[in-house]
């Protein structure tokens, strides 16, 4: 009679299969660290994909804040220059004002300063000294002219003390009498540096 021994058939099999199955699982996690390690590399591709597309667009943005601050810069200083070249022409039609109101006011002082039985027949400044100012004329009397020297002084707009250059006595035929021949010196202050005054006696223009 044959005997088999089923039993240790059944053993032999089970001892085959553990190799396998360990062999699967390393496979299988050999795959899975595979996967894993695919799916870390793919997200992190996409992550820094998307920080690079960020990234650039942040340059992009920048470099265009840059380009619009240099034209605000360019724009201010044209601006200034431009802000420049008015205060320039202010300054200078400012100047040209003043240097045009100056014998404007003069002449007006001068005609104010004329007391009765005065006239002038001549003024002139001198080339060399804007300031300086010769005024000829007639006078019936010295006291005529010692009121226009005074009146004048008293304006606010000559210097003290006005300076008698020179006086002449002139005889006139008709009527019999004399006139006094005059010549004085003053010093014309400016608008701005001139203490205004109201000249003393109310001077007429004369005749």
């Amino acid at each position: 009679m044959i005997r088999i021994n089923l039993l240790s058939t059944d053993r032999s099999a089970t001892k085959k299969r553990k190799p396998l199955q360990s062999g699967q699982k390393m496979t299988a996690a050999c795959s899975l660290i595979l996967v894993l390690t695919g799916a870390f590399v793919a997200w992190r591709y996409v992550s820094l994909t998307r920080d690079s597309t960020r990234l650039d667009a942040e340059i992009a943005a920048a470099q265009q804040e840059t380009t619009r601050l240099h034209n605000v810069i360019r724009q201010v200083q044209e601006f200034e220059q431009r802000k420049a070249q008015l205060q320039q022409r202010v300054v200078l039609i400012e100047q040209l004002r003043k240097s045009q109101t100056g014998p404007v006011h003069m002449l007006d002082q001068i005609s104010r300063a004329l007391p009765n039985m005065l006239w002038l027949t001549e003024v002139k400044q001198n080339p060399k000294l804007d300031d300086e100012v010769l005024i000829e004329g007639r006078s019936t009397s010295l006291t005529g002219l010692s009121d226009f020297v005074m009146n004048l002084e008293a304006s606010g707009y000559f210097k003290r003390s006005i300076e008698i250059v020179s006086t002449t006595t002139e005889a006139i035929p008709q009527p019999p009498g004399e006139l006094i021949r005059f010549q004085i010196r003053a010093l014309f202050q400016r608008p701005d540096a001139a203490k205004a005054k109201p000249a003393t006696g109310a001077p007429k223009v004369g005749g």
